[in-house]
Parts: C-alpha cells; structure tokens; sequence
C-alpha cells in the first residue's frame, strides 16, 4: 500500500485497458493487472475506469473476500479537498456464534418435532386400539 495522494483530474487518465485506475471510498486503484481476472468481466471495469466507483463497487455487493483482495491494488488515496464523505453500505454481518446458535437450534429442533409426531402417532394408534 501506498501513502501517495492523488487529484481526481490524475486518476482520469488512467482510463484505458492497458492503464486502468479506479476511485473507490477515497482510495485508488491500479486494477489494470486484474482486468482479465474480475469474475464480473474486464467490460465492468473499464466502464468504470478513470472514475470514482464507490457507489458501483458497493451495489454488487463485493464479499469481505474481494475487499480484502483490493489492497495489493492499492497505489494511494484522493487529496484531503476531493475526497467525499462515503456511507458504506452494511455487509452481511455473520458472525461464528451467529452461525453456531442457528446450527444448534437446528440440532435439537428436528428431534423434538420428531418425537412430538411420535407421541401424537403413539397415542392414536393405541387409543383406538381400546
């Protein structure tokens, strides 16, 4: 990662496939090296290139994955004066013991459904028998 600022008017000209540079929440990318790599296709990119992608990067709703992937693309940041307040939109915030207490109320659900259709089955079966 790199300290080094840049203007809005420096990124715009890295705006081609063979120099590819985008603005995301205030920092700069050198996504040139990754146009052949990106899942959604070089095209996306290159729309986009020379330009701030914030608000793009973040309606496809990138994984934590992906986030952490950008910063070996990182070349720097915008100047303090052009760079914009950004509201990220929340990730999926799952977490280990979310995803335990799910998992364990699955475990001890399926059993007492069972045996509660047991029970019902016991008695009928065994109440008409008399």
């Amino acid at each position: 990662m790199s300290d080094k600022l840049f203007t809005r008017a420096d990124v715009t000209k890295h705006n081609s496939n063979k120099d590819c540079w985008l603005i995301i929440h205030n920092n700069i990318y050198d996504v040139t090296s990754f146009l052949n790599e990106h899942p959604g296709g070089e095209e996306v990119l290159l729309e986009q290139a020379g330009r701030d992608s914030t608000e793009h990067f973040e309606d496809v709703g990138h994984s934590s994955d992906a986030r952490e992937m950008m910063n070996k693309y990182k070349v720097g940041e915008l100047v303090e004066a052009e760079r914009k307040a950004v509201s990220k939109k929340a990730e999926p915030t799952w977490t280990q013991e979310t995803q335990e207490s799910e998992s364990s109320m699955k475990t001890w659900l399926l059993p007492l459904v069972l045996g509660l259709v047991a029970t019902i089955a016991y008695r009928f079966f065994f109440s008409s028998s008399q």
